[in-house]
């Protein structure tokens, strides 16, 4: 097996460079956990990062916002190919009664932006924004194209859960959470609260960046409602006790790596939990193309992004943890400062090094 400690040589010297502030990184090779790293500190105040301190993940979030609507399926209370109108009365207007929760799942429900009401209601208004989420209009019939609901997928999945099972999506994802001894959290406890790392900005402008000109559909997507990728509201604590499931992922390395490393096994937690033929809708590519919103060629699971080598899902700013399946090795890399993602970049670099055979 290769030498895998230079993993944490290459995380150390992002900090060492400054291209890196605070992160942690896991890799797993057959199952079994062979890297587990931190290097720097998890807040202004230089206190150091550890093997348990938790951070914000964004879209990580979304395969585990997934799993805790697929569980509603495994249960019986929905079908994964039921129009959600049956249990969510309110949410056919304008043309969405033939959404289904596979449409939204694999980001073709056409909702990939808030209307334009929602820069009026608090990012922490959940019912507010589910709510305007079943007044909004498509941007297309579902079914007939894809794109990243970057913001509403969690919404949209919280409105069926909550309209099918009289649950919220955060309440089933911390049950199985627990169950399954899964350090993630859609929502964090006031007990885990004192080991949240702070996000901070790594390039100046970064925010605006992303949220570009509000008037156009990317510029809108972020935009709605207003704060998300505010640090001021991304660290305070009714932010991490609250509920924005489509990007409110606080995670270690480890625990992510672990899941994806399980993610694919026939007698793993979300095999047992889903069931066999569910398991496989989960994980199997549902559609791909040139993404509507994102703009260039993916492929969607029901949650993950997928190609030929490759499941996971990454989030702006930095995070990311994927399975390489051809190679049975999963990656996590968690961050709290806020760019890109060229240092996870370094890191695949790394694993791919090492991947090579030698003479």
């Amino acid at each position: 097996m290769p030498d895998f400690s230079t993993v944490a040589t290459v995380l150390e010297g992002l900090v060492e460079s400054g291209a890196e502030i605070g992160a942690g990184v896991s890799v797993w090779q057959d199952g079994h956990e062979v890297v587990n790293a931190v290097a720097g500190t998890r807040n202004a105040a230089g206190d150091p990062w550890q093997l348990d301190t938790l951070v914000m993940t964004y879209s990580t979030a979304k395969p585990f916002a997934a799993l805790a609507a697929l569980t509603a399926v495994a249960d019986g209370a929905i079908g994964l190919d039921q129009s959600i109108a049956d249990v969510w009365p309110a949410y056919p207007a304008h043309g969405k009664g033939a959404t289904t929760l596979r449409h939204v799942l694999s980001h073709q429900a056409g909702m990939y932006v808030f209307p334009e009401e929602a820069l009026s209601i608090d990012a922490l208004d959940t019912e507010g924004l589910i709510d305007s989420l079943a007044s909004a209009v498509p941007l297309h019939p579902p079914g007939e194209g894809a794109g990243e609901h970057a913001l509403t997928y969690g919404h949209l999945l919280d409105g069926v859960v909550r309209h099918a099972t009289g649950e919220s999506l955060t309440d089933r994802f911390s049950a199985l959470a627990r169950e399954n001894g899964w350090d993630l959290h859609l929502t964090v406890a006031e007990h885990d609260l004192s080991r949240v790392a702070d996000l901070d900005y790594l390039e100046p402008g970064w925010p605006e960046s992303h949220l570009g000109d509000p008037t156009t559909l990317m510029g809108a997507v972020l935009s709605r409602p207003a704060g998300v990728l505010d640090v001021d509201l991304v660290n305070s604590r009714a932010w991490r006790t609250g509920s924005f499931p489509a990007i409110n992922l606080h995670a270690t390395a480890s625990a992510l790596a672990g899941f994806y490393a399980h993610l694919l096994d026939e007698d793993g937690p979300v095999a047992r939990r889903l069931g066999t033929d569910l398991h496989r809708e989960y994980t199997t590519l549902q559609v791909s193309g040139t993404d509507l919103v994102l703009g260039f060629e993916i492929g969607w699971t029901l949650g993950f992004q997928r190609d030929p080598t490759e499941i996971g899902m990454g989030g702006v700013g930095g995070s990311s943890a994927w399975l390489a399946y051809d190679k049975d090795q999963s990656c996590a890399y968690v961050t709290r400062g806020l760019k890109d993602h060229d240092r996870v970049d370094i890191i695949s670099d790394e694993l791919d090094r090492l991947s090579q055979p030698t003479a």
